[in-house]
This record gives structure tokens, C-alpha cells and sequence, in this order.
């Protein structure tokens, strides 16, 4: 099993900042690819952007210029750096990880407005 935990979400206004983490436990040595995912009220969960175990990262194009995910192996985390926020980035942004099965996180709630 492996557990996805993650953080950072929070409100800021429009052109700022936000940082979010994912630390992932349990049974890591099945994880290959991780990703983010969000949820807009009364939307479907989109995809944002992923990283493979070899490095190669893919964005959806609301992302792209803006937003840039990594990860640190040694630590079993994933990152999203996202600038320049807009109000249409609000959302409940998840944390998931592909490998012999599919895992989700709890999710973190990014609010960005005046």
C-alpha cells in the first residue's frame, strides 16, 4: 500500500505564488510515475502535469509557462511550483501515483482571489 499526503494549498491573490508537496509512504518501491490532478466545483478532475521515475514531465496546456513539477526520489516526494495563479486555478489539486496499482491523495484546497 502506499499513502500520498499532501500540502502547501492555501489563498493568495492573483499573479502570486504557491508551492504544494507530496510525500508519499508505504510500499514507494512500486511508484513510477506521479502527477497532479485538480477539481474545480461542479467540474470534472483535470489533469495538471506529471513526472515519470526517468524524469520526463508532461503539463496540460492551462499549465504550461506557469507551472513546473519535480521530485526528489530520496525523500519519495512530489512537487508543483505554480506562479502567475489566476482565479480560474481554483481548485482541490491532488496528488497521484502510478505504478503496479493507481493512488490518490486527500487533496489541498488553492484558492486564488481578490
Amino acid at each position: 500500500q502506499v499513502q500520498l499526503v499532501e500540502s502547501g494549498g492555501g489563498l493568495v491573490q492573483p499573479g502570486g505564488s504557491l508551492r504544494l508537496s507530496c510525500v508519499a509512504s508505504g510500499s514507494v518501491s512500486s511508484i513510477n510515475t506521479m502527477g497532479w490532478y485538480r477539481q474545480a466545483p461542479g467540474k470534472e478532475r483535470d489533469f495538471v502535469a506529471l513526472i515519470s521515475g526517468g524524469g520526463a514531465t508532461n503539463y496540460a496546456n492551462s499549465a504550461k509557462g506557469r507551472f513546473t513539477i519535480s521530485r526528489d526520489n530520496a525523500k519519495n516526494a512530489v512537487y508543483l511550483q505554480m506562479n502567475s495563479l489566476k482565479p480560474e486555478d481554483t481548485a482541490v489539486y491532488y496528488c497521484r501515483a502510478w505504478g503496479r496499482h493507481d493512488y490518490w491523495g486527500q487533496g489541498t484546497q488553492v484558492t486564488v482571489s481578490s
